[in-house]
């Protein structure tokens, strides 16, 4: 076990770098988004004062009262990019954190593999360091948030702003809303299946670093086969439920023990071929 923490440990810490600037990045853009956003709102209104306009008139144009949901939801696009910015990172690390060991300088998979530890806790510790990254970045929005809500607090002069809550901000960017569900059960859906994709792509290129060419299409025959099984039941019964024979929920909970299948075989699989396949 102390070799597996080792493992894991290694892993994160040559992550570090990338996830210190993206987690900048996010800070960066959130920031400046919301405050601008917030600044040209209160601008705005400072002019239509000083022009000695009706006050009567902000309604047709902005609330009546500033609030941090209505901030969040206006700086929509400074939240959606940095998302998408951090998904494509880590979509493409998926692949880059097993195959810089392999092309990395002097071959460093191989210095891995002569470990005195089973070969199990390389392929696990690489599962744990990459869900570790996505939890990460869930906590560190979360905190993010908290800041930004007290920024806010002091930009708008109490008089101009009415209190919400974080969960109303969340709800209301279309960026926060999938990548922090409000409900467990959708945390354990998303992010579950999430874990299943990622361990079902390091199956299918522990494939093709078993078998090499004829691998690759090992790899990509069963990353479809993954994905039929789990899309099987919500194509051919949920779709048609007319004639089907089960109820929506249990079409639903059919589902879910298809992707838990797929999960547990992709691991045993993984497993087997590092311990049986792959070859100093």
């Amino acid at each position: 076990m102390n070799r597996y923490f080792k493992l894991v440990h290694m892993e994160v810490h040559r992550f570090r770098w990338v996830l210190a600037i993206l987690m900048a990045i996010v800070a960066i853009t959130q920031f400046a988004s919301l405050i601008w956003a917030t600044t040209k709102e209160l601008s705005f209104r400072e002019k239509l004062l000083l022009e000695t306009v009706d006050k009567s008139l902000l309604g047709g144009f902005s609330p009546q009262y500033l609030s941090f949901e209505w901030a969040i939801f206006s700086s929509q696009m400074g939240y959606i990019l940095p998302m998408f910015l951090c998904m494509g990172v880590l979509a493409l690390y998926v692949f880059v954190i097993w195959y810089r060991d392999w092309f990395g300088r002097s071959t460093f998979v191989y210095r891995l593999l002569m470990l005195p530890t089973a070969r199990r806790n390389l392929y696990l510790a690489k599962i744990s360091a990459f869900l570790l990254f996505v939890l990460a970045f869930i906590s560190f929005q979360l905190l993010l948030l908290k800041v930004q809500h007290i920024v806010f607090n002091l930009i708008v002069p109490a008089d101009q702003r009415i209190d919400s809550h974080i969960v109303e901000a969340i709800i209301s960017n279309q960026a926060l809303v999938w990548l922090i569900p409000q409900q467990f059960e959708q945390f354990v859906y998303l992010y579950g299946f999430g874990a299943i994709v990622v361990v079902a792509v390091f199956t299918a290129i522990l494939l093709e670093r078993s078998y090499r060419r004829l691998g690759i299409l090992y790899g990509v025959l069963y990353l479809a086969g993954c994905v039929f099984v789990v899309a099987a039941p919500f194509l051919f019964l949920y779709m048609d439920q007319y004639y089907s024979y089960l109820y929506p929920y249990e079409i639903f909970a059919l589902g879910l023990t298809l992707c838990i299948l797929v999960l547990g075989i992709s691991v045993w699989l993984g497993m087997r071929l590092m311990a049986k396949k792959i070859t100093v």
